[in-house]
């Protein structure tokens, strides 16, 4: 007998065994995991009544609020799609995701209200909107209709193969694509965090991270999954998450490395006061493993590294502790836990190749491209198949992310491939270079980019945040690198900013970085 693989199966056995205990903290609004589910009933039915079917899609324009959450439930199980929209984006960039995904309805947050009703003209296919919170001329009103709605939905057959939302991608160089992700693949990566998270039904997780962002990593089924409690949080401002946890005993959080930074260097009264052991997931960019001793030595935290991307729903590498580790150094198991590392259970099988398609040596040096397999890989992008074929090829999808292997097994990422640094027909690795700046002592944050050079075709060119009240010059900088690099990965430059250009996850944009700077003459 079979049943299909779907992250409603997991909120089918959270209705039966969670009921009483408490789902969501938003704000001042508490809901038990029975009221949660009941709303999202009514949504459905809700959704029905305006005429959703199966297949439609409906997107969601909002920080982190239980209403966000609920989309996660009420959408699917209404056999419909959800369409996370990364509620930091301009107008014109809503107007082209609602317009491409073909959203039926369209679900907003009252801050991004103006942006959407600017564009409403250019969604003919956006037969409703609604406001989540508050009331608006034009819009239906979110909490009027649950309230007067019936909790009655009509049931609908869902396979496992069915799109169960569409995540757009940052779309740095192009315009996003729609990466279409399944009940099974998102079904199986809940099961892989079950097996490597130690989650429990005591567990109280903070959202920091964006709902949005591929569905928040699938932790918005997670923690149902195990009757954990969801704590929303609006804003990934420090002061804001070291309250949060202190005042709700929060276990577990996930958070890309810009957002670790902060928390590493944010007033010291916050630290201080920090409860110890909380568990930490990071991804979205290799993070730096003087971040990761800082977080671990200074607040107690554990940190964890994870890998993937939105296509492969989105992770599918672990840095996986072992106990040998524990014999290291603190700095040495910094360096462990920044690694990729490896696979996830029952998720997708990762390799790291060669040109040719070989695998690579495990010498730690042999460069590669990540290539990945399995249960995680999306079913493609939305309407679009050339882009579709180029990413995926010979029944692997190719990730862009250059990396080497180590002799155990672990792999680690030196670059994108379009990051890559070729100099002097030496390859330099841009991550390597950070990593290093983040370890001197002034250095708050640091960005690295090849830039066009006359001699050696390009050259490294660092930008660096300084720490507040902290001094550096690019003389000192560049003695420090050199201390610690080889000689031919030093930059050439250095050039002090105040803040990098991120998108809204966390990642560094280093096109914006790139563009419109002078050629380095040549040293």
């Amino acid at each position: 007998m079979e049943t299909p693989l779907s992250p409603l199966d997991f909120a089918r056995r959270a209705r039966r065994l969670y009921a009483d205990r408490e789902a969501v903290v938003d704000g001042d609004l508490r809901l038990t995991y029975g009221r949660l589910f009941e709303r999202c009933d009514r949504w459905s039915s809700c959704l029905q009544g305006l005429g959703v079917e199966k297949g439609d899609r409906v997107a969601v324009i909002s920080p982190n609020t239980h209403s966000h959450l609920e989309a996660y439930y009420a959408v699917p199980q209404a056999g419909a799609v959800t369409v996370p929209v990364n509620f930091r984006l301009t107008a014109d960039d809503f107007a082209y995701i609602l317009s491409h995904s073909g959203a039926k309805v369209v679900c907003v947050h009252p801050d991004y209200f103006e942006a959407v009703d600017s564009i409403r003209s250019q969604l003919p296919e956006a037969a409703h909107f609604v406001a989540l919170e508050g009331s608006r001329e034009g819009w239906l009103d979110y909490e009027e209709m649950i309230a007067e709605a019936t909790a009655a939905f009509e049931p609908v057959s869902i396979q496992e193969t069915d799109v169960i939302s569409i995540n757009y991608t940052s779309g740095t160089t192009a315009n996003p694509k729609g990466v279409m992700v399944t009940h099974r693949s998102t079904a199986m990566n809940i099961m892989g965090h079950l097996m490597h998270t130690r989650l429990t039904s005591a567990d109280r997780y903070l959202w920091v991270l964006p709902m949005f962002h591929a569905n928040g990593w699938c932790f918005t089924w997670t923690i149902t999954a195990v009757g954990g409690r969801h704590v929303c949080l609006r804003k990934a401002d420090p002061r804001l998450i070291f309250e949060a946890i202190a005042r709700e005993g929060i276990t577990l959080l996930c958070a890309a490395p810009t957002v670790l930074i902060g928390l590493a260097n944010a007033p010291e009264e916050l630290r201080r006061a920090a409860p110890r052991g909380v568990r930490v997931f990071t991804a979205g960019a290799p993070p730096a493993a003087a971040t990761i001793e800082r977080i671990e030595g200074e607040l107690g935290w554990e940190i964890t590294h994870v890998y993937g991307l939105t296509e492969v729903s989105p992770i599918v590498t672990i840095s996986e502790w072992r106990p040998e580790h524990a014999l290291l150094d603190a700095a040495g198991r910094a360096r462990i836990k920044a690694r990729q590392g490896v696979e996830y259970l029952g998720n997708a099988e990762v390799r790291v190749v060669d040109d040719e398609g070989r695998e690579v040596a495990r010498d730690g040096v042999t460069l590669g491209e990540i290539i990945i397999r399995g249960n995680a890989v999306m079913a493609g992008y939305y309407n679009d198949p050339a882009a579709t074929d180029r990413a995926i090829r010979d029944g692997w999808f190719y990730s862009g992310d250059a990396a080497v292997v180590h002799e155990d097994g672990y792999i680690e990422i030196r670059d994108r491939w379009k990051d890559v640094i070729i100099s002097g027909g030496e390859n330099i690795s841009s991550v390597e270079i950070e990593g290093v700046l983040l370890r001197h002592p002034a250095v708050l944050e640091a960005a690295v980019v090849g830039l066009p050079h006359e001699k050696w075709g390009e050259t490294p060119q660092a930008f660096v945040v300084l720490r507040p009240g902290e001094e550096a010059d690019a003389a000192g900088l560049r003695q420090f690198c050199r201390d610690h690099l080889a000689h031919f990965k030093v930059p050439h430059g250095f050039e002090f900013i105040s803040e990098l250009p991120k998108t809204a996850t966390g990642k560094i944009q280093k096109f914006v970085l790139r563009g419109g700077r002078a050629n380095l003459s040549a040293q």
